[in-house]
C-alpha cells in the first residue's frame, strides 16, 4: 500500500505521511525521527547501536517487522532478500531490517529467509514507540501487499504451530505490535514513511526502492537475484 509524503513547515526532520483515499477518515500520523534519538538497536552478537548511527552518513531503506514467526513478515523478508547487494550500493543505499524480538533470533531468521542485507532487533520496542508504530490490527482501511503469498488462514496456521514449537510458545516478539517502513538521510532526514495498519500492509518494496533511488526488481521469480 503506498503512502505520499508531504513536509511539515519548519521542522524538517517531521514528515506528514498521508494514506490512500481509502484511508482519507483517518488523520495522517506525524512522524518525528528525532523522537528515537536515544533509542539503540541491537545486532546478532548482542551489541548495543545508537539507532540514529543507522542513517547518519547514508540513506537507508528502514524495514520494521511485526514477530520473527509472524508469516507476512517472513514472505515479505524473503522479496527483500531478492534485492542485489550491487542495486544497493550502485545508489549508496543502505537497507535495514529491524525486529523486535531478542537477538538470539536474528541469525535463524536471516537464515530461514535467505537474507543477507543487515538486520538488528529493538527487543523493547523503545523505536516502535517513539515513531508511533499501531498496536493492534485495522483491516478495513488497508490494501494487501503484493508480498503475501500465504491465505490468511495457512499463514496464521503457520504462525501459531511455530510459537507452538518455540520455547515458551514464544511467537518472537509482541504479535499486536504492527510494523512500517521508513527512508531516512543522511541526517534526520525523512523522505519517506508508512506505518503498517496490519499484517498484510506491508510498503511494496518496488515502491521503497524507487524512492530510495534504487533499481527496482522483478519479485515474480521465486529464486534470488544474483549479481551480474
Amino acid at each position: 500500500m503506498s503512502t505520499s509524503l508531504e513536509k511539515t513547515l519548519g521542522a524538517p526532520q517531521t514528515v506528514q505521511i498521508k494514506r490512500t483515499p481509502q484511508n482519507q477518515h483517518d488523520p495522517p500520523p506525524i512522524t518525528n525521527i528525532k523522537a528515537a534519538k536515544d533509542c539503540f538497536v541491537v545486532n546478532c552478537y548482542g551489541r548495543k547501536i545508537p539507532f540514529p548511527a543507522l542513517y547518519e552518513k547514508t540513506k537507508t531503506i528502514l524495514v520494521f517487522l511485526r514477530h520473527f514467526l509472524c508469516y507476512t513478515c517472513r514472505e515479505y523478508v524473503e522479496d527483500l532478500a531478492k534485492i542485489p547487494e550491487k542495486y544497493l550500493k550502485d545508489a549508496d543505499v543502505r537497507l535495514i531490517v529491524i525486529g523486535q524480538s531478542s537477538h538470539d533470533h536474528i541469525q535463524g531468521f536471516c537464515t530461514q529467509t535467505g537474507y543477507t542485507h543487515e538486520m538488528y532487533v529493538d527487543p523493547t520496542r523503545s523505536i516502535y514507540k517513539s515513531l508511533q508504530m499501531k498496536q493492534g490490527e485495522i483491516f478495513h482501511q488497508a490494501a494487501r501487499s503484493p508480498h503475501v503469498k500465504s491465505s490468511t488462514l495457512n499463514g496464521v496456521f503457520k504462525s501459531v504451530w511455530s510459537a507452538m514449537k518455540s520455547p515458551a510458545f514464544d511467537f518472537q516478539g509482541d504479535p499486536a505490535q504492527q510494523g512500517g517502513a521508513f527512508i531516512i538521510g543522511p541526517g534526520d532526514k525523512l523522505h519517506f514513511g508508512h506505518l503498517d495498519l496490519n499484517r498484510l500492509d506491508h510498503a511494496p518494496i518496488n515502491l521503497l526502492l524507487q524512492q530510495a533511488g534504487v533499481k527496482t526488481v522483478d519479485f515474480t521469480h521465486k529464486a534470488k537475484i544474483i549479481d551480474i
